[in-house]
């Protein structure tokens, strides 16, 4: 009966006028930022941020809760349509969404991708009324190693899902990883790889490479050339709609990466990007034909989108039980919650149920509107594709440069920009894909950091990763997807020599 109490106290809460008139405000930003390609929705929350002094702190944190998920769902739109991610976590999307719109399917993309955002938020947010406390004592009980093999299990995850040789997927991994080094170390203080340029000494900036080797990659790739899109299709509600097939071939993914990014989403310090990758390569590795991921496969876009939309609501169980932000996005909300005196930790839902569950209410109030806002607009999404290429690629650029600009307000983000988007292209002469890069790139700096505590709680005993339960498993994970990779490819070469014969 005791949820059902709070449950009733969320509804009272989160059915105020000024909640939901606030709460429609940020889901529709969100939707809006996440569609438009180089403007993020961290950008969209710190501009927003002064409002919350003169607005209570659940109307304030509803607000800025509807922009991050809204941006979930609109960050796979442009992903779709021109292989420009959004959202970082929407970088998988492109794999197979992209490719989709070229097959003239990107209406049934647009709205798959909508109905999985809503099945994995609203799922998520039943499981966050229901078993919040127990997920944040979970949560709580993981120590460094423990992260550390989590993460890696997702960079070998990464590696693997790439199409072709794995071993380009490793090296890109690498790549990324060594990006993530630049900048200065939080340990010691000491300057890695700036080479004496100050705008380094924060690091690389993740916008920045992401519209870079994605979005100028795109650009460059296409210019001089016809892209033949199949544009020309009329645009109704029935041309939208997925066949049997595809709900049959999306059922089971958008269920798997639920769990995965809910599971991922509860574990602070790791963010939405984490659980699209792994749900995509799982679905990858369970799919009787893998060899069709990166082709159009619509497990491929409804699986990691159902998982970023999860982990975005399951994230803010350590940020306001536990009080570490899963990503800056979350620091943001503790900035919020802070303003208005309000100590995130583990007493904040019995100090402030009010809070809480009116959070919790709103999250199922924001994805019905974004339901209902999105599945309309997707006749207008896929418009953009009647837009003549000389005037719609120029514009991408702009938006890139304004996103990236307002963002820190430098120049030399610029010029990263630019940079990355040069690696991109070569990336793409040479076979490689950008996904794995961004992944290590991301993990990068978080794995460091939770080795060296590793080690220096242990005293330097490696064995400390195999002896915790939790991270022995991770890395028995790690082991089977390794072999089974390996086996794969076996069998792939020895398939060959016999058509050979």
């Amino acid at each position: 009966m005791e949820i059902l109490d709070n449950l009733a106290l969320g509804v009272s809460v989160a059915f105020t006028i000024e909640n939901l008139m606030y709460c429609a405000l940020g889901v529709t930003i969100g939707m809006l930022i996440g569609v438009i390609p180089g403007v993020g929705h961290l950008a969209a929350i710190s501009m927003l941020l002064p409002l919350t002094y003169y607005v209570p702190a659940t109307t304030a944190l509803v607000m800025l809760a509807g922009i991050y998920y809204g941006a979930q769902y609109g960050g796979s739109t442009a992903a779709i349509l021109l292989n420009l991610p959004g959202t970082p976590s929407s970088s998988v999307v492109c794999l197979d969404g992209y490719p989709m719109t070229k097959q003239g399917r990107a209406g049934v993309a647009l709205f798959m991708t909508t109905i999985a955002s809503f099945v994995g938020s609203f799922i998520t947010v039943i499981v966050l009324a229901a078993f919040a406390p127990p997920l944040a004592d979970f949560a709580i009980a993981f120590n460094s190693a423990d992260y550390f093999s989590m993460m890696l299990l997702g960079l070998v995850a990464a590696a693997i899902l790439v199409q072709g040789n794995p071993a380009k997927g490793l090296a890109a991994v690498v790549f990324g990883l060594l990006l993530g080094i630049v900048g200065t170390d939080v340990s010691t203080g000491i300057q890695r790889y700036t080479f004496g340029l100050t705008f380094l000494y924060d690091g690389l900036n993740i916008v920045a490479i992401a519209m870079g080797i994605f979005g100028v990659t795109e650009v460059v790739a296409n210019v001089g050339k016809v892209v033949q899109v199949k544009n020309d299709q009329k645009i109704t509600f029935r041309s939208l709609l997925p066949t049997r097939r595809d709900l049959k071939e999306s059922i089971f993914p958008m269920l798997r990466g639920t769990g995965i990014g809910t599971g991922i989403g509860v574990l602070p310090g790791t963010g939405t990007s984490i659980g699209s990758f792994i749900a995509y390569a799982v679905e990858k590795k369970v799919s009787k034909n893998p060899e069709k991921f990166g082709k159009g496969a619509i497990e491929g876009i409804t699986a990691p989108e159902s998982a970023n939309n999860a982990a975005a609501q399951s994230a803010f169980i350590p940020t306001l039980t536990l009080g570490i932000p899963g990503d800056a996005v979350m620091a943001l909300m503790l900035g919020a919650l802070l303003i208005h005196g309000i100590t995130p930790g583990p007493n904040v839902i019995s100090d402030n149920p009010d809070l809480f569950w009116g959070l919790v209410i709103s999250f199922l109030i924001g994805n019905v509107m974004l339901l209902i806002l999105n599945i309309p607009m997707v006749g207008l999404w896929v418009r953009l594709l009647k837009i003549p290429y000389p005037i719609l690629y120029p514009s991408i650029i702009l938006f890139i440069v304004i996103g990236v600009y307002s963002i820190n307000y430098s120049d030399m983000d610029i010029m990263l920009v630019a940079l990355f988007g040069a690696i991109g292209c070569l990336f793409l002469l040479l076979g490689f894909e950008p996904a794995p890069l961004l992944l290590g790139f991301i993990l990068g700096p978080m794995m460091e950091e939770n080795f060296r505590r590793a080690m220096l709680l242990s005293r330097g005993d490696l064995m400390v990763f195999l002896e915790r339960p939790v991270s022995a498993t991770f890395f028995a994970m790690i082991a089977a997807l390794v072999v089974w990779s390996i086996y794969s490819a076996i069998r792939k070469k020895r398939v060959a020599v016999a058509k050979e014969f």
